[in-house]
């Protein structure tokens, strides 16, 4: 497996600081040009076709959306895709992205821009080490080497900060998205998915073990469905269909979570160096992230408090009027 199918998460917020002049382009030439597609929705995904979004897939090839009465066009993502100047360009009605640089997009350039759902419960984001070797507690850190991505360094302060522990403690080391120095055991821990490094981990006849940041204060959600004001104002019954049916292309996918993976392989999933069971195992992982009480994509107050609070803390201004559940409780 390719390592660079998961540098996503943490490449994400580096393309938008690093992208702020094209997203500063997409803002001048106004939001009006998303009305063009307001008999239907595009979605841009936030990285290239895997398990991350077989729920939509699955509400494509199932009709779902067509019952619904909205066309929905499904864009890849990838290392150079910003899904928030998608939004912002008028190429796509709705984005999947992450609480941060949405929210950074809408203080620093003045996006508008809501977030109206969230696939990811709690983000994947995780300290992934070997199990003969655990990181099971932040505690665990001290003494320990842990490799983070450059862009993510922040995070793992505010981290450390939450949790109490002198960032003297632990060695930071930059991860370039190669678990290898982790099974080599040259390192102790990783900053990565723990709905995909572990599998890669596994290949080389090894056990990982993964300890989410959320539940240790890094409290985001991820894969945040974003649309633009203007869509939600023009295209609202759209919005809320394309909600409807999305969900229950998640439901569906997740009946038998050995399904879609498999009957993929050559459609959906073609050409991007994954191997099936890497599917498998992600989609399985993916599961309990994503699932809620409140039906998928939902958004608790006490958990977009938890958003607010943890960007907050991490010099982030969040407040509770980015956040849109308005349309999320339309859905029937």
């Amino acid at each position: 497996m390719s390592t660079l199918l998961r540098a996503r998460p943490v490449l994400h917020r580096r393309q938008l600081m690093l992208g702020a002049a094209s997203l500063g382009a997409a803002l001048a030439t106004g939001i009006g040009r998303a009305r063009a597609a307001d008999t239907g929705i595009t979605l841009q995904a936030s990285w290239v076709n895997d398990a991350e979004f077989l729920g939509y897939f699955v509400a494509i090839d199932k009709g779902f959306y067509k019952s619904a009465g909205v066309g929905v066009t499904f864009l890849s993502g990838g290392p150079d895709v910003i899904p928030e100047s998608s939004l912002l360009s008028g190429k796509a009605n709705i984005a999947l992205t992450t609480p941060d640089t949405t929210i950074e997009a809408i203080v620093k350039q003045g996006a508008g821009l809501k977030i109206i759902g969230t696939q990811f419960q709690k983000s994947p984001l995780a300290i992934i080490s070997l199990a003969s070797k655990p990181i099971n507690t932040p505690q665990d850190l001290i003494g320990k080497t842990l490799a983070v991505p450059p862009v993510n360094e922040i995070m793992i302060k505010a981290f450390l900060k939450i949790n109490k522990i002198d960032p003297s403690a632990v060695r930071i080391v930059p991860y370039a998205f190669d678990p290898t120095p982790l099974i080599k055991g040259e390192i102790d821990g990783t900053v990565d998915f723990a709905t995909d490094v572990p599998y890669t981990v596994e290949l080389s006849g090894k056990k990982a073990v993964s300890m989410l940041l959320y539940d240790y204060g890094v409290t985001l959600y991820n894969d945040t469905l974003v649309a633009t004001d203007e869509v939600i104002k023009n295209n609202r019954q759209g919005v809320v269909n394309f909600l409807a049916a999305s969900r229950l292309g998640w439901q569906e996918n997740f009946k038998d979570t050995a399904v879609y993976p498999n009957a993929y392989k050559d459609t959906w999933f073609k050409g991007t160096g994954r191997a099936t069971s890497n599917d498998l195992f992600s989609n399985n992982t993916e599961k309990p992230l994503i699932e809620s009480p409140q039906g998928i994509f939902s958004m608790t107050e006490e958990g977009i408090q938890k958003n607010i609070d943890y960007l907050k803390l991490a010099g982030i201004p969040a407040t509770r009027e980015m956040f849109d559940t308005t349309l999320l409780a339309e859905v029937k």
